[in-house]
């Protein structure tokens, strides 16, 4: 299997992750959501390629096949990762796609680096801009809760894991998709990521306020989310996103979960395609 190689020396630390390249054309990376890799993106990286794009995927630090350092979990690392990727394969007019969390990658990317490189971006399912209930920000999750999901991945990981994939495909009302063994797979998924980089990065997108940088999204966006989200809530995200970023086109798909990439994968599919194309 391929790997980057990052070089930062602010940090000290180079870092291997693990990537898939595919097909030609303009570039597509897909960025993925937490807790799982860049396997979650299977039935968009075929359609993706053929439908004549290069499509790039990779494993966040701590995910997948990539490297697991002890530090360095915070959206400006991740976004460093995404610049050392994009450079050392040289990729030009690329389309960002970020899901949940991978939004934040998106947004800090563009926000320390513009447009360079980068012709449009994508955010699906997407954390953006802010996740925490705040005074101004009553729909969020509130601070407790989030301090809940900090502890339970403290003390019972593995167990808090499988429900929160229930949550994540609405497995009740999916049951035809988000199946039994998808649930085991994307658990042995999770559960396989390094504990620490699991519970770090959950703090990055629990805490991080994107608001202030959403106006550094200067690139033609597509934002897409369920409106049946139960992880991300959709009043405290993509609505507040698509009134501030200046050139967007948003996509509410009816009775979708976070997990849409499974469950509607054709209609996800077919927004990304169409604007892709455009």
């Amino acid at each position: 299997m391929p790997f980057i190689e990052t070089e930062d020396i602010q940090r000290g630390e180079n870092v291997y992750l693990n990537y898939q390249d595919h097909g030609d054309g303009q570039p597509v990376i897909l960025i993925h959501g937490w807790p799982l890799s860049h396997k979650m993106w299977e039935n968009q990286v075929q359609a993706v390629v053929d439908a004549g794009f290069r499509c790039i995927a990779y494993d966040r630090r701590g995910f997948g096949d990539s490297d697991r350092p002890y530090l360095h979990y915070d959206y400006t690392s991740l976004a460093l990762d995404l610049r050392a990727l994009i450079e050392q394969l040289d990729l030009r007019h690329c389309v960002l796609v970020g899901f949940s969390m991978g939004g934040g990658e998106v947004v800090r990317y563009l926000s320390m680096y513009g447009n360079d490189r980068i012709d449009k971006a994508v955010l699906i399912s997407s954390i953006i801009p802010i996740v925490k209930k705040t005074d101004d920000n009553p729909k969020g999750v509130p601070e407790d809760k989030l301090d809940g999901i900090m502890e339970a991945l403290q003390t019972k990981r593995v167990t808090f894991l499988a429900e929160f994939s229930k949550l994540f495909y609405n497995s009740s009302d999916n049951k035809d998709t988000a199946t039994e063994e998808v649930l085991q797979y994307d658990w042995t998924i999770a559960t396989a990521a390094s504990p620490h980089a699991t519970i770090e990065t959950a703090k990055a997108w629990g805490h991080t306020d994107f608001r202030p940088e959403l106006r550094n999204v200067t690139v033609p966006t597509l934002i897409v989310h369920g409106d049946a989200d139960q992880i991300v809530p959709i009043e405290t995200s993509s609505d507040q996103a698509s009134k501030e970023i200046r050139q967007n086109k948003y996509i509410k798909i009816k009775n979708a979960p976070h997990g849409l990439f499974l469950t509607h994968k054709e209609e996800l599919n077919n927004a990304l395609l169409d604007f892709l194309r455009q």
